[in-house]
């Protein structure tokens, strides 16, 4: 036995969860869409560890997926996951299906214009529609929490953050460090994908993103120059290929002229079939 509630059907969990505020609770969400790792747990534990409920959903949104993407391929084993999130102190766990959540094709899409259109709305134009509209879709499911989701997909919470905003929804997000192997690699669902090799050679975004952060440590505010050496490290590797490398203001994710104030260094690249990304912080003064 786990003690988690699990749901399936909105009305249930909407029940449930306005039960629980009646009696004076607070709610704090995790949004996945499964296959957890130790970063989703991370979210899970600081939720925990300042609401008085927590609940997490399981949900493979198909909204965000391209047509050439691996939605078929999206690893999942809910026994796995029920288990952790157990052990990171989730009660409530939300696991739809694809015909409860989206009973009829969706004619209302949530499109965050602006900082949604560079980095991965190049690579991936529909995917941060399909983001945004689930996870307004979950919000209103979930009602008044704090939410909170991990700084690995950085411009994802960006727009989450703005949507949230825009939308005057009530609630809270809250951005949570990166969580890394112990060899310096984003915990990543789409880390499972890589081959032994691949494996081996994706810290080289990790490195990409020391080389920029340490260029910017000795004086360097060119992002032309930052941007120049990331990608050079990457392209040392010859598993990996560069989709994107950025260094960019973080407020906005995009940029001209010389660094300063809080900075995002961004990069994307492949091993193989798999499409990995990761980003780190600094303040330029």
């Amino acid at each position: 036995m786990t003690g988690i509630a699990t749901h399936t059907k909105i009305a249930d969990l909407r029940r449930h969860l306005d039960d629980c505020r009646g009696r004076g609770s607070t709610v704090g969400f995790v949004a996945t869409m499964g296959y957890l790792h130790a970063g989703h747990q991370s979210l899970m534990r600081r939720a925990a560890a300042e609401n008085d409920l927590v609940v997490a959903s399981i949900f493979v949104n198909p909204l965000q997926f391209a047509a050439d993407e691996d939605l078929d391929d999206y690893p999942h084993d809910i026994e796995r996951d029920t288990a952790l999130c157990a052990e990171a102190g989730v009660d409530v766990l939300f696991v739809p299906s694809v015909d409860e959540m989206y009973p009829e094709p969706m004619l209302t899409t949530v499109t965050v214009v602006g900082i949604s259109e560079p980095l991965e709305g190049r690579s991936r134009p529909t995917h941060f529609a399909g983001v945004a509209t689930v996870v307004a879709k979950l919000f209103a499911i979930v009602g008044p929490c704090t939410a909170y989701f991990g700084e690995k997909d950085f411009q994802q919470l960006a727009v989450i953050r703005r949507m949230t905003a825009d939308l005057s929804l009530p609630v809270r997000v809250v951005g949570c460090d990166v969580v890394r192997e112990a060899d310096g690699l984003a915990m990543s669902s789409r880390n499972s994908y890589l081959t032994a090799a691949e494996r081996a050679e994706a810290t080289v975004l990790r490195q990409a993103l020391d080389a920029g952060l340490d260029l910017i440590a000795a004086g360097e505010r060119d992002p032309a120059v930052v941007e120049a050496t990331m990608t050079e490290v990457i392209e040392r590797s010859d598993a990996a290929s560069v989709d994107y490398v950025a260094a960019v203001p973080a407020a906005t994710l995009v940029g001209s002229g010389p660094l300063g104030g809080e900075v995002r260094l961004l990069v994307a690249a492949r091993l193989g079939s798999t499409r990995l990304i990761d980003n780190a912080g600094c303040t330029v003064r």
